[in-house]
């Protein structure tokens, strides 16, 4: 028996940077996981993901995560995209940055 569908966004790494990336509702990238569009319909995250694959000069790798809604947008439900969403957590790299510590510690 087939499992339910449940909510999902696109996400890829970024060509240049590298940084994790997500695919907001008007199509743009986006690198704030709360700023990218929540899709809860399978057809229509099949059909973005479909578009994702045709900037490959932009965005590397992009697959369907796991997220839930948030209070302010889509949060990860899987513990590797809680770590792709945080960043590196040997120390303040990238996003951390821009958190004060005790931040960055409970996003973790």
């Amino acid at each position: 028996m087939p499992r339910p569908f449940t909510p999902k966004v696109v996400t890829a790494n970024d060509l240049i940077e590298g940084d994790v990336i997500y695919m907001a509702r008007n199509g743009s990238w986006v690198r704030d996981m709360c700023m990218a569009w929540l899709i809860e319909d399978e057809a229509e995250a099949g059909t973005q993901l479909a578009r994702a694959t045709t900037e490959p000069g932009v965005a590397v790798g992009p697959y369907l995560a796991d997220a839930a809604a948030g209070p302010i947008g889509p949060i990860p439900t899987h513990f590797r995209e809680t770590f792709r969403a945080t960043g590196p957590s040997n120390r303040f790299h990238g996003k951390q940055t821009e958190q004060s510590a005790s931040e960055a510690v409970v996003n973790v």
